[in-house]
């Protein structure tokens, strides 16, 4: 009789022990809660959000200041600045907050454990900011004067024909949706069909916030691994191709001077589906930079003067681009690391068959999600990228599976 009364007791604590259990916050939420606001105060040191305060409160009173507006470039350019870092700031600023009011809702949660809503909005809050402060860590890697400006992304098929535009077509189709996922807006300036199907190249133009930041990530060759949809003996096949990333340059950017004399002009008919004007009239524009054999091309445009003028742009961000190689002097940092559309070059190596798999050879982050990151999905690469210190070439420890 006494060890049932002992077996009783036992259980009716083992269930109060459980209940409180249920409806109290766990040791690893109170650790977790702990390590996020370790995180976000070491967030806004790194950032030196303090002093960025006082810089904004400085450059207010210089925008508040008679004559201010004499010099229109300057002007521009400490407004742009201001509004840079109050966007930067307040985000942190508002994170901040909302931590804080979780720490709070921790210790209302610690008073009154009978408060099943309040646990569940503390965890429900707590998970969706542990979400958050790895979006804006990876972000606050993207410290380049450049990382804010515009992407300008090109494709290009490497050897094998039909397969490698194929491959092209679907890289393109890849960025698109990635960077509509984010957000961003895209503009097809420049594309070329291939000869039987996909394309042999494009140009495309990526604009949002810090959309260069994350799109550099991608620069490198790409390797695709798949049986041929068009072999008919159904035979595995490899392509490359290779993809740039430049930021866009606006004309207060950088001082450049590009003489007349060494720029060659074509203008063509664009390519491709068009409409009652766009093939018939010569306003598809061509550049080249005569010293370097930079080329450059627009014809998404009706108009050819728009075509030039977008062209015209993008020479400059690439002029600007081999400038800063020379000057760092290592030209692999961000021409030459592209290296050979070829085998050992790729950053990247996406396998179809016999099994699924897209790895990273730079950072290892890979997934047999193929269909996933097809469909944009990049996150996890590009912020492994970021994170790892965005390395510029292939690590050799990292090995190709077929």
């Amino acid at each position: 009789m006494g060890g049932s009364v002992d077996c009783t007791s036992k259980c009716l604590r083992a269930q109060i022990l459980l209940f409180e259990s249920i409806f109290m916050i766990t040791p690893e939420q109170k650790a977790e809660l702990q390590t996020l606001l370790k995180r976000t105060n070491h967030l806004w040191s790194f950032l030196k959000c303090d002093e960025k305060k006082s810089t904004i409160v400085e450059m207010e009173e210089k925008m508040s200041s008679p004559g201010f507006w004499d010099d229109q470039s300057e002007a521009k350019r400490i407004s742009s600045e201001c509004n840079r870092l109050k966007q930067l700031v307040e985000k942190i600023e508002s994170f901040k907050n909302l931590v804080g009011d979780v720490e709070a809702m921790a210790e209302l949660c610690d008073e009154d454990e009978h408060d099943t809503a309040m646990l569940a909005e503390f965890s429900k809050e707590l998970s969706s900011l542990i979400e958050k402060i790895e979006d804006l860590e990876v972000e606050s890697f993207l410290s380049e004067p450049m990382d804010v400006r515009p992407a300008l992304l090109s494709i290009h098929a490497g050897a094998g024909g039909t397969e490698s535009c194929d491959w092209a077509d679907m890289l393109m189709r890849m960025y698109v949706r990635w960077a509509e996922r984010r957000g961003f807006s895209v503009d097809i300036q420049d594309i070329q069909p291939g000869e039987e199907a996909g394309i042999s190249r494009c140009t495309m133009r990526i604009d949002g916030t810090n959309a260069y930041g994350y799109s550099k990530a991608e620069r490198g060759v790409h390797r695709l691994v798949r049986i041929s949809p068009f072999d008919s003996n159904k035979r595995r096949h490899t392509s490359f191709c290779s993809v740039d990333v430049i930021a866009e340059m606006e004309d207060d950017d950088v001082d450049m001077d590009i003489p007349d004399d060494d720029l060659r002009i074509d203008t063509y008919r664009s390519s491709g589906k068009g409409g009652q004007h766009v093939n018939k009239t010569d306003s598809a524009v061509r550049i080249t930079h005569l010293p370097t054999n930079i080329v450059v091309q627009c014809q998404n445009e009706r108009s050819q003067l728009k075509n030039k003028n977008t062209a015209m742009k993008a020479l400059k961000s690439r002029l600007y681009e081999k400038q800063q190689d020379e000057k760092r002097a290592e030209m692999e940092r961000f021409y030459g690391d592209k290296g050979e559309m070829g085998w050992g070059n790729q950053i990247r190596s996406y396998v179809f068959q016999p099994y699924q798999m897209v790895k990273d050879l730079r950072t290892g982050v890979e997934t047999s999600g193929v269909q996933a990151v097809m469909d944009g999905d990049l996150d996890r690469f590009v912020n492994g990228w970021l994170r790892a210190g965005c390395p510029r070439q292939r690590n050799k420890d990292i090995q190709i599976d077929d």
